[in-house]
């Protein structure tokens, strides 16, 4: 069913069930009050016949009919009748001859037992049983009449609110329809805005409100702008990559097409050939590392839910640093400084991936012995609460405020890195995997100086895991 049709359907059955109850207590009310009317008007009617009877030396029963009579106007098709202790009818008056009620005994019991009028209905006329008992004389009064007057206003009454609760739907469903459609008015033209925007027009974004007034409407479509700029941040992200990663793949390429062409053009000897394969060489071991690089940034670009995770000594991770730092140029060492660990080694255990968070660490202390003139790096590790800290130092010419940022941008390059070795991804992927294990690097560097990177991890126990 259509939303549209949806909301027609709640907003007509709130209605019906508003129009339901308010009717039902107007008539309920309505009739209760002229139940509670005839009653008080047969009561004093059967009070006044009492008296009347009570004092049989002065009224006789003729007399007492002759009053009835005078009276049945207030009343129509009055019914009067007096019954002894023994449910002997001692008293008798109707406004029509023929007239009669059939009682139930248990009426009469009722009265005398309550002590108190009893209500009960005799066809459609409305009657009450009073039990009368002045001192001299005791009986029971039945007094009966049919309340036209009410009646015809219960009538009325039934006919407005029937009038009134089908005109009540009615414009419920009319109005159910138009408020549907104003409601939904909004959604629709920013779902059409939103097909039209594709690939190509991703810099388009969906209009809003604006102004105090905004609504849940104005809130979807900031929404989705936000969507759409993380979109258009990631298709431009992409691209730049895709294009990096052509022009670094096609650099070593280009270069081994052109010395092999060269080397085939004419007969060379042993020493030559020996020269140009060792070139080759070079330009083929670039080529693995970075595509092996590419590989380790595609896998760390996933989601956490593909990697193996178990726990994982961070201590254990950082002491195969200098080993490896050394072994991948003799010229760059690495100093590590334990301070203010915990005695407990629960502490220093973090879920991840082993393998990845050593990938990680390790690009960003080969960049800091890389970019030092020492060619040296100070490693420092520390636990604060649920938090393991991690800072890589360097004396490096620094970095300036306003490429912070974009350092960690794949194949991005500083301008004075650009005569350095390197592929601009290893802080890019570092950053990466940092993030698929809930953690996150900084930078506070000064130019002239060195940088400090920032790491921060938690713990295995802390609630981020």
């Amino acid at each position: 069913m259509p939303v549209r049709n949806r909301i027609t359907l709640l907003f007509t059955l709130l209605v019906v069930g508003i129009l339901t109850l308010v009717c039902s207590s107007v008539y309920y009310f309505s009739y209760t009050n002229r139940i509670k009317d005839i009653q008080t008007r047969l009561a004093n009617r059967a009070i006044t016949t009492g008296r009347l009877l009570s004092q049989g030396g002065i009224f006789d029963q003729a007399l007492i009919r002759k009053i009835d009579a005078s009276t049945s106007v207030a009343m129509k098709d009055k019914i009067v009748e007096a019954y002894d202790n023994y449910n002997h009818r001692i008293y008798w008056y109707a406004d029509s001859a023929v007239d009669t009620m059939h009682l139930d005994t248990t009426v009469l019991a009722k009265a005398r037992a309550s002590k108190e009028s009893v209500y009960f209905k005799q066809g459609p006329k409305d009657a009450i049983a009073y039990y009368y008992n002045d001192g001299d004389a005791c009986f029971v009064l039945v007094a009966a009449a049919y309340d036209e007057p009410g009646n015809e206003k219960l009538r009325h009454l039934r006919l407005v609110l029937m009038l009134s609760f089908i005109g009540g739907i009615l414009t419920s469903i009319i109005g159910g329809y138009l408020f549907s459609i104003s409601l939904l008015h909004p959604l629709r033209r920013i779902a059409d805005e939103v097909n039209e925007i594709s690939a190509r027009n991703l810099t388009r974004r969906i209009r809003s409100a604006s102004g105090p007034s905004r609504d849940e409407w104005a809130y979807l479509a900031d929404t989705l702008n936000q969507l759409l700029n993380r979109l258009q941040q990631s298709f431009e992200i992409q691209g730049r990559f895709i294009a990096n990663a052509s022009h670094e793949l096609s650099t070593p390429l280009t270069s081994i097409s052109s010395q092999l062409e060269v080397a085939l053009q004419r007969a060379r000897t042993p020493d030559e050939y020996r020269q140009i394969i060792n070139s080759v060489y070079q330009d083929t071991r670039q080529l693995s590392k970075l595509t092996q690089t590419l590989l380790e940034f595609a896998r760390a670009s996933g989601t956490a839910a593909g990697l193996e995770i178990d726990l994982v000594r961070i201590d254990e991770i950082l002491l195969r640093l200098p080993g490896e730092i050394t072994k991948g140029n003799t010229l760059y060492n690495v100093t590590l400084d334990f301070y203010q660990l915990p005695e407990a080694e629960e502490e220093l255990l973090v879920f991840g991936n082993e393998e990845l968070l050593f990938t990680a660490i390790r690009n960003i202390v080969t960049n800091a012995c890389k970019y030092s003139d020492d060619h040296h790096a100070v490693v420092r590790l520390s636990v604060a609460g649920k938090e393991i800290r991690i800072s890589v130092e360097d004396r490096g010419k620094g970095i300036s405020p306003e490429e912070w940022e974009n350092i960690f941008q794949p194949f991005y390059r500083t301008e004075d890195g650009h005569g350095v070795p390197g592929f601009g991804l290893g802080l890019s992927l570092a950053r990466r995997i940092l993030q698929l294990h809930k953690g996150f690097i900084t930078v506070d560097s000064v130019v002239g100086e060195g940088s400090t990177f920032f790491i921060r991890l938690p713990t295995a126990g802390s609630p981020n895991f």
